[in-house]
């Protein structure tokens, strides 16, 4: 009887864990991405990066949030509940690019502000076909 309730108890565990490690809980920082956008953004020769040349992944939609952005603020924005594993509503040193595909997010990086700053222009999200983002030095 012992030995059944370890076997059960054992299983319970297993099972636990395949299940949250399939669950979604959102998509992966890209660091390389980052490191491609540090270095453009790094070189003062450049005003403007397009994100369709430096993202080898399917997208639909990205938006830039800006530092400061509040949790109820981005999720109004990609119109879905998104968990900012950035913390960008208390930080001034970054911007967060957010890829979605339909109404799931893809893709996030932390894009470093190395003394400017971003923008899309009056655009709220950026899309493939117009996928520019606009470097402002200080």
């Amino acid at each position: 009887m012992v030995e059944l309730k370890k076997v059960t108890f054992c299983s319970f565990i297993i099972l636990s864990f395949l299940l949250l490690g399939c669950s979604d809980t959102g998509a992966a920082q890209n660091v390389p991405v980052e490191a491609v956008i540090h270095s453009i953004v790094e070189d003062e020769t450049n005003s403007e990066l397009s994100l369709s040349k430096v993202t080898e992944f399917s997208w639909e939609k990205a938006w830039l949030i800006e530092p400061y952005t509040t949790q109820e603020s981005i999720n109004d924005q990609l119109g879905t509940f998104y968990e900012d594993p950035s913390n960008i509503e208390q930080r001034d040193d970054i911007y967060l690019l957010v890829f979605m595909n339909d109404t799931k997010v893809v893709s996030y990086a932390e894009i470093e502000r190395q003394q400017c700053s971003l923008n899309i222009g009056a655009q709220d999200y950026l899309t493939p076909a117009e996928d520019t983002v606009f470097i402002d030095r200080h």
